[in-house]
C-alpha cells in the first residue's frame, strides 16, 4: 500500500510539472494576426476532412458528400523500398494512334513506349533448321501455294493469255463511279476508300485462312477416306493396309501427339487388319514389330511363341524370330538362343520331310534350312564357341556324306536317333586323324566292331609355352585380353580323350572345350541337292579362313550380322601393286581362330598349327565327296589361301616368317599340281606363278608362266582362264617395271600379243614387230564385239553364260590399249563395256534379273575395278586431271553401289581433293537411289570430315534395319567415341550396342580395352550372358603368382 502512495504522488507531480511547463510557454510566445489566420484556416480544412476519415464504398454513403474521399495518414513502407509504385496501382489505358498534336512529324516524334527497367540484352541466335520452333512449322500444315479462285472465274489453259479490252471499248458501263478522290474514275475501290481514309473490311483474309486450313484438312481426310473406300472394297489387300499403317505418322506429325498415342492408332488399325486377315504373317509381325515399345520382353516373347507356333512352315518368320531373339538383351542367354536354333531346323526338318501334315513345305525350304544353319555356326563363333560350331559342321558333313543307305529313307529326327550313337562312340570326325564316317562305322559295327590302333603321338599336339603371360608388369585387364585371345586361336578344335595315352573326360582342364551331343542333335538337317552340298563344304572352309570362289559361295541372307572383322577396315590396297591388290578382296567376317580386337597385334597368317593340319584333313576328305568340276573349284581356294598367307606375312613385315610360310606353301602347291587332274589347269598353275612372284623369286615366277602360255595359249581369246592368266602376267610386269623405273610396255605388250594371236608361245626376246600388235588389236576389238551382248532378244538369253568370261578379256584388251596407244583408247574400252552391259541390264532386269546373280555381279564389279586401277595407276605416275578419275568412279558407285571395294577406291580419292562436302553429298544421293547397300561400305564412309558429322553417320546407319544388327558398326561406332575423348558417351553407346548385338563377345574385348577399370563388370556381364570365357579373371591372378 505505501509503494503504491508514492507512486500517485510522483504521477501527480509530474503532472502539474506538465501542466506549469505549457502555461508557462503559451504565456510567454507573442501571437501575431497571421498566425492566427493560419490557424483558422488549418482548423477550417480540418473541419472538412474530418467527415470521411475511413474508408467505404460509395454506394454505402447515406447522404452525398462534397468530399468523397478520405486522407490515409498510414505510412506506406512500399514507397521506401522499392524504386517505382505496384504496377497494379498504376491505370492502364491504351493510345489510338501515334501522332502529337503541335509537333511536325517530319521533324520530331515522340516515343509513347513504356520506359520501363532496362533488362539485360541478349543477342538472340538466328534459329538453325533443326530447333524446336522450325520443326514445328516444318510439320504443321502449310497453306496453299495459289490463291482460291472464285467460282466465275474460268481458268484457262492456253499458252496465249489474253488481255482484257480497255476502257473505251468495255464502254462507260464498266468504268468505275466518279467522285472527288477519283474525278478520273481510273482508280479501284481499294485505292478510293485510301484516299478517303477508310479501309477494306478484313472479312476475306480471314476467309482466306479458313478456307487455307479448310482445304489442307480436306485433303488429308480425302486420303484417309479413300484408304477406308479401298479397304471396304478389298480387305485383303495386304501392301494396303500396311501403306495405311505408315501413312498414320505422316498425318499426326503436324499434331501435338505424344509417340504412345500414333502407336496405339496404328495398333487400332494392324487388329482391324488382322482381323479381316488372320493368316497374314506380314500384319502379324508389324503388330510385333509396334508393340516392341508398349509392351513387356515376356509379354513379347509370349506372341512370338504363339506365331511361330501357328506358322511352323514359315522359314523367313523363322528367322525374324532368331534375330528377334538374339538381340533381346533382357531375356538373352547363348544356351537359350541355341536350343531356339535347334527348335527351328528340327520343325523346318520335319515339314520338309512331310511329318508334320498339317503345314507344307513352302518354296526354297532346303535352302533356307541351309542358310539358318549357316546363321547357327557364326552365332556360336561370334559368342566364342568355337568348338560347338566346328562340330556342327563335322556332324553334318558326317550326316550328310556318309550316311548308310539303310537309313536314308526314314525321316529326319529317326536319322538323328541313328547318328548319336556313332557320335558317342569317339571315331575319329571329319577333319580328324583317320576318319572313315559314319556308314564305314556302322558297316563294321554290324560286323562285330574294330579296334583303333595305336598310331605314333610325334608331332601330336603343338608345345605350348612354359608361361602364357608375355611381361608381368602389364595391367591386369591388358594380361587377360593378351591370354583370352591367345586361347582363342589356339584352343578353337573341340577336345576328345584320346585313348591311345589312356585319357578320359575328367583329363579336361576346360570343360566346355567338349561337346555334348544335346547341344549339337536337333539342328542336324538333310541336304540332299548337289549345289547345296557343295555349298556347305566351301561355307564350311570360309569358316576355317579360306577365301571363297566368286560366283559359286553366296552368303548368307543375314550377312549384315556376320561383319565383324577390324582388318577387313585396316588392310587397304598396297601401293606397291596397284593393279593387283584386289586379286583377293577380303571378305568381312573373321575365320576361326581370328577373333581380333581393337589394336591387336597379333595377326595369324594363319591357323595354328593343330588347326593347319585339321584343314588339310578336312580338304582332303571332302575332295572325295564331290565332282570333278568342284574339286577344281576347291583346290583352287586351297592355293588362293596359301597366297593370302604369303599376303599377310608380306605385309607383317616378319622376314623369317616369310621365308618359312614361303616353303610350306611352295612344296603344298608342287604336290597338288603333281595330281594328274591338275597338271593341265591353267588355273592352279597362275596361282602358284603369283605366289612365286610374291616371294621375290621373279625368274622363276617367269618360268611357270611361260610354261603355262605353252600349254594353253593356243586357245585363244575365247578362254576365260588363259585371258585372266595373261592379264596376270602383264599386270605384275607394269608394277615391276614402275617399281624399278623402266619402261613397262615391252614384255607386258608381248604377252597380250600372243594372247591375242592364239599361235605357239616363245619367251620374250626383245623385240615386237609392230605388224603384230595392228593385228592383235583387231582380234580384241573382234573378240570383244562378240562377248559383249546386243540389245536383241535373242543375244539377251545368251548373255548370261557371256557376261561371267568377259571381265578378264575387256582387262587384257584394255591394258594392251592403255600400253600402245594410251589411257583414253584404255578408258574407251572400258566404258563401250560398261555402256554395254547397262543396256543389256535395263533390257533384262524386268525379264529374269540375271544381275542379281552372284557370278555375274562379281564380273561386273571386277570390270569397274580394273577400269578405275588403271586410271589411279595413271594418275599417280603422270600428268592426268583427277577429275576423271572420280566421275569414273560416281558413274560406277551409281550401277554398283554395294561393292566395298569401289567405296574404298572413291574416298582414299576425295581425300586427296580435301573436299568432305562433295564426298558427302553423292554418298547421300546414292543411298536414297538404292536400298541394296552392302553393309562393310558403310563403316569406311566417316574417313573425312568433323566430328558431328561422323557420329551422325554413325547414329543414322545403326537406325536402319540393317545396321542396327551390324557388329562392326557398333564397333567402329564405340572405338570412334572412345578416340574422340568422349568417353562418357562411349559408355552410353556400349550398352546402347549391347540392346542390339549382346551375343558378339568382340564388343566385350573391345569394352575392356577402352573401359579398363571395368574389366570385371564386362567379364562377369559374359558370364551372365553365356559367351564363352576362356580366362577368368581368378586365373589370371594364379598364372600372375606362378
Amino acid at each position: 500500500s505505501n509503494k503504491r502512495k508514492k507512486e500517485k504522488k510522483k504521477k501527480q507531480k509530474k503532472k502539474k510539472s506538465r501542466d506549469n511547463s505549457e502555461s508557462g510557454g503559451s504565456e510567454s510566445d507573442t501571437v501575431y494576426p497571421s498566425d492566427l489566420l493560419k490557424k483558422e484556416n488549418a482548423d477550417r480544412e480540418e473541419a472538412q476532412v474530418r467527415v470521411s476519415e475511413t474508408f467505404m464504398w460509395l454506394d454505402d454513403l447515406q447522404t452525398p458528400s462534397d468530399s468523397p474521399f478520405c486522407i490515409d495518414r498510414r505510412a506506406d513502407r512500399a514507397n521506401w523500398e522499392y524504386k517505382s509504385l505496384y504496377r497494379g496501382d498504376i491505370a492502364r489505358y491504351k493510345r489510338k494512334g501515334g501522332s502529337c498534336l503541335g509537333l511536325d512529324f517530319r521533324m520530331q516524334a515522340v516515343n509513347w513506349n513504356d520506359g520501363g527497367p532496362e533488362k539485360k540484352r541478349v543477342d538472340k541466335k538466328p534459329e538453325r533448321y533443326f530447333c524446336p520452333s522450325t520443326r514445328q512449322l516444318l510439320r504443321s500444315d502449310s497453306l496453299p501455294a495459289l490463291p482460291v479462285l472464285s467460282e466465275g472465274i474460268a481458268v484457262s489453259s492456253d499458252s496465249y493469255i489474253k488481255l482484257s479490252a480497255c476502257t473505251v471499248e468495255q464502254g462507260s458501263s464498266t468504268q468505275a463511279p466518279v467522285s472527288w478522290v477519283n474525278p478520273l474514275g481510273i482508280y479501284d475501290r481499294g485505292t478510293s476508300l485510301w484516299l478517303e481514309g477508310k479501309g477494306q473490311p478484313e472479312v476475306k483474309g480471314d476467309q482466306q485462312d479458313v478456307e487455307a486450313q479448310r482445304s489442307s484438312s480436306t485433303l488429308l481426310s480425302a486420303r484417309v477416306e479413300e484408304f477406308n473406300r479401298k479397304l471396304r472394297e478389298n480387305p485383303t489387300d495386304t501392301q494396303l493396309w500396311l501403306d495405311f499403317i505408315h501413312f498414320q505418322v505422316g498425318l499426326l506429325t503436324g499434331n501435338k501427339m505424344s509417340l504412345r498415342a500414333v502407336l496405339e492408332k496404328k495398333l487400332s488399325i494392324v487388329d482391324r487388319a488382322v482381323e479381316s486377315n488372320p493368316a497374314n504373317v506380314d500384319l502379324k509381325l508389324e503388330k510385333l514389330h509396334l508393340c516392341k515399345e508398349l509392351w513387356e520382353p515376356a509379354t513379347l516373347q509370349k506372341e512370338w511363341k504363339k506365331l511361330v507356333f501357328i506358322h511352323p512352315n514359315s522359314a523367313p518368320l523363322w528367322r525374324k524370330y532368331l534375330l528377334f531373339t538374339q538381340s533381346l538383351f533382357s531375356t538373352f542367354s547363348v544356351s537359350k538362343v541355341n536350343s531356339v536354333f535347334g527348335k527351328c531346323l528340327s520343325t523346318l526338318s520335319a515339314v520338309q520331310d512331310g511329318s508334320m501334315v498339317s503345314h507344307p513345305p513352302l518354296p526354297g525350304t532346303q535352302e533356307d534350312l541351309l542358310d539358318i544353319f549357316l546363321q547357327q555356326c557364326h552365332f556360336l563363333r561370334q559368342a566364342g564357341h568355337t568348338e560347338k560350331a566346328v562340330c556342327l559342321f563335322q556332324a553334318l558333313l558326317d550326316f550328310t556324306f556318309f550316311k548308310p543307305d539303310s537309313v536314308k529313307d526314314l525321316p529326319t529326327r529317326q536319322q538323328v536317333d541313328f547318328f548319336e550313337p556313332f557320335w558317342d562312340s569317339g571315331e575319329p570326325r571329319v577333319g580328324e586323324r583317320g576318319a572313315r564316317g559314319w556308314k564305314a562305322w556302322m558297316l563294321q559295327q554290324e560286323r562285330g566292331g574294330w579296334v583303333i590302333p595305336s598310331e605314333p603321338d610325334d608331332d601330336d599336339e603343338e608345345e605350348q609355352d612354359d608361361s602364357e603371360i608375355k611381361d608381368k608388369t602389364w595391367p591386369k585387364w591388358k594380361i587377360w585380353l593378351d591370354v583370352e585371345a591367345s586361347r582363342e586361336a589356339n584352343h578353337w578344335l573341340p577336345w576328345r580323350p584320346d585313348k591311345t595315352k589312356g585319357q578320359s573326360e575328367e583329363d579336361c582342364e576346360d570343360p566346355d572345350r567338349q561337346v555334348l551331343f544335346d547341344d549339337i542333335g536337333p539342328s542336324m538337317i538333310r541336304v540332299d541337292r548337289p549345289d547345296l552340298q557343295l555349298q556347305l563344304i566351301l561355307s564350311f572352309l570360309q569358316f576355317l579362313g579360306l577365301p571363297g570362289p566368286s560366283g559359286k559361295f553366296s552368303t548368307t541372307s543375314s550377312s549384315n550380322i556376320l561383319l565383324d572383322n577390324l582388318t577387313f577396315l585396316e588392310e587397304g590396297p598396297d601401293p606397291e601393286r596397284p593393279l593387283t591388290s584386289y586379286d583377293l578382296p577380303m571378305a568381312g567376317i573373321c575365320a576361326v581362330g581370328h577373333m581380333t580386337f581393337l589394336s591387336d597385334c597379333r595377326r595369324q597368317a594363319g591357323l595354328c598349327k593343330a588347326g593347319e593340319e585339321f584343314l588339310q584333313n578336312v580338304l582332303q576328305q571332302t575332295l572325295q565327296l564331290i565332282s570333278a568340276q568342284d574339286q577344281a573349284a576347291i583346290t583352287l581356294c586351297w592355293l588362293q589361301y596359301e597366297k593370302l598367307k604369303v599376303l599377310r606375312c608380306l605385309r607383317s613385315g616378319n622376314k623369317r616368317q616369310l621365308k618359312s610360310q614361303g616353303k610350306r606353301s611352295k612344296r603344298l602347291v608342287k604336290r597338288l599340281l603333281k595330281e594328274p587332274d591338275n597338271r593341265s589347269s591353267l588355273a592352279l598353275w597362275r596361282e602358284y606363278a603369283h605366289l612365286e612372284w610374291l616371294l621375290g623369286n621373279l625368274e622363276e615366277a617367269r618360268k611357270v608362266f611361260d610354261t603355262a602360255l605353252g600349254m594353253g595359249v593356243t586357245r585363244g581369246l575365247n578362254d576365260p582362264v588363259l585371258c585372266n592368266l595373261c592379264f596376270l602376267y602383264a599386270q605384275l610386269e607394269v608394277e615391276q617395271a614402275l617399281n624399278s623405273g623402266t619402261v613397262p610396255t615391252s614384255k607386258a605388250v608381248y604377252i597380250l600379243t600372243k594372247l591375242a594371236e592364239g599361235a605357239a608361245y616363245t619367251p620374250f626376246s626383245g623385240q615386237i614387230n609392230p605388224v603384230t600388235i595392228l593385228k592383235a588389236r583387231k582380234a580384241y576389238e573382234q573378240a570383244l564385239l562378240s562377248f559383249l551382248p546386243e540389245q536383241s532378244t535373242g543375244s539377251n538369253a545368251r548373255a548370261p553364260k557371256k557376261l561371267h568370261r568377259m571381265s578378264s578379256l575387256v582387262g587384257c584388251f584394255g591394258l594392251f590399249q592403255y600400253l600402245t596407244m594410251g589411257i583414253d583408247a584404255a578408258d574407251a574400252v572400258y566404258n563401250q563395256a560398261i555402256q554395254k552391259l547397262i543396256s543389256w541390264n535395263l533390257n533384262s532386269e524386268v525379264t529374269d534379273g540375271s544381275l542379281r546373280r552372284p557370278k555375274v555381279f562379281a564380273d561386273w564389279e571386277s570390270v569397274a575395278v580394273q577400269h578405275v586401277s588403271l586410271l589411279r595407276h595413271h594418275a599417280n605416275t603422270s600428268v592426268f586431271p583427277l577429275s576423271r578419275l572420280r566421275l569414273a568412279l560416281t558413274d560406277a558407285l551409281s550401277l554398283l553401289p554395294s561393292s566395298a571395294s569401289l567405296w574404298q577406291l572413291y574416298l582414299q580419292t576425295e581425300n586427296r581433293y580435301h573436299s568432305a562436302g562433295r564426298a558427302r553429298r553423292f554418298f547421300h544421293s546414292v543411298a536414297k537411289k538404292t536400298d541394296r547397300k552392302k553393309q562393310e561400305a558403310l563403316p569406311t564412309l566417316p574417313n573425312n570430315g568433323l566430328s558431328n558429322r561422323i557420329r551422325c553417320l554413325f547414329e543414322n546407319a545403326t537406325a536402319t534395319e540393317h545396321g542396327a544388327h551390324c557388329p562392326l558398326l557398333w564397333r567402329m561406332y564405340l572405338n570412334f567415341m572412345v578416340c574422340d575423348g568422349n568417353a562418357e558417351r562411349g559408355s552410353g553407346i556400349f550398352y546402347k550396342a549391347l540392346q542390339a548385338v549382346p551375343w558378339v563377345k568382340g564388343l566385350y574385348m573391345d569394352a575392356v580395352q577402352l573401359f579398363p577399370e571395368r574389366v570385371q563388370e564386362f567379364l562377369d556381364l559374359m558370364t551372365e550372358k553365356e559367351l564363352r570365357l576362356r580366362v577368368p579373371m581368378e586365373e589370371v591372378d594364379i598364372l600372375l603368382e606362378d
